[in-house]
């Protein structure tokens, strides 16, 4: 199938040496690629021009700041959103072309992801299809809220849609790797809900936390994901809970500079 519209792919990443050439493979039939990366350490951007990729560096401000870059620094009229451990399948693939060159297109569609967590396609915990925010769009229809730290927000300007084929996910490759995203992203979060001006009691933070637990392995049913449901249920609880104790003691810290 040849492509007729033109599109361009962007991904955000910052020390993905282990799982951006993958990324990158799986999206070689794009005509434009666009890596969008946080002054990494490692080799990834090496490894992204080896494989063709242009590589912008923008200063970690915040996940919409770098989404926002993805489309400045971008070309063509559709642009398709993957990140550093997603992949784009050959369904996926033959579908995003189908979808592009159709006259009655929308403006932007979410895409189903099929999460792998150690070695398990899972099948419950709210992991499939697992729809986050649109990854295909028609440029200048999808925009982001640019103050948003993490699990920013956005707005489609035009119709949705939902394509039905599935891309991979390999979020972590071994623990070490989910805890240190845990670390990073609950830091992330505790940011987040200071800027909200909300308070949270103690209690308010315990309840929260387990609720995380009950709702991702009974209500969504991640028992049936057996021991990977369990952790993927008990990292919610674990995530949930450090975001606001790390939220408190922002707040602790905030006090005590304003009373010296």
């Amino acid at each position: 199938m040849n492509i007729k519209m033109k599109l361009s792919v962007y991904v955000l990443a910052y020390n993905e040496e282990d799982k951006i050439a993958d990324t990158l493979k799986s999206v070689t039939w794009a005509d434009e690629i666009v890596v969008i990366d946080s002054f990494s350490t490692d080799r990834t951007v090496e490894i992204s021009k080896e494989l063709g990729a242009k590589v912008v560096q923008v200063k970690f401000e915040g996940f919409g700041k770098l989404r926002l870059a993805g489309i400045e620094h971008t070309s063509h009229d559709w642009i398709f959103s993957i990140d550093s451990d997603e992949r784009c399948t050959l369904e996926a693939k033959e579908e995003i072309i189908d979808t592009i060159n159709q006259e009655s297109s929308k403006d932007a569609y979410f895409m189903p992801r099929r999460n792998i967590f150690m070695g398990k396609k899972i099948r419950f915990c709210g992991w499939y299809p697992d729809y986050r925010q649109p990854q295909l769009f028609k440029r200048g229809n999808l925009t982001y809220e640019s103050n948003d730290l993490v699990h920013e927000g956005y707005k489609v300007i035009g119709t949705t849609g939902y394509l039905k084929k599935a891309i991979i996910q390999i979020p972590f490759l071994s623990y070490s790797a989910l805890i240190q995203k845990m670390d990073r992203y609950t830091d992330l979060g505790a940011e987040k809900i200071i800027k909200k001006n909300k308070s949270y009691s103690y209690f308010n933070i315990s309840v929260r936390s387990i609720w995380a637990f009950i709702q991702t392995y009974i209500i969504k049913l991640g028992m049936f994901d057996g021991w990977q449901g369990f952790v993927i249920a008990f990292c919610n609880m674990e995530g949930t809970f450090f975001k606001y104790a790390k939220y408190k003691e922002l707040v602790r810290e905030k006090s005590k500079t304003l009373n010296e």
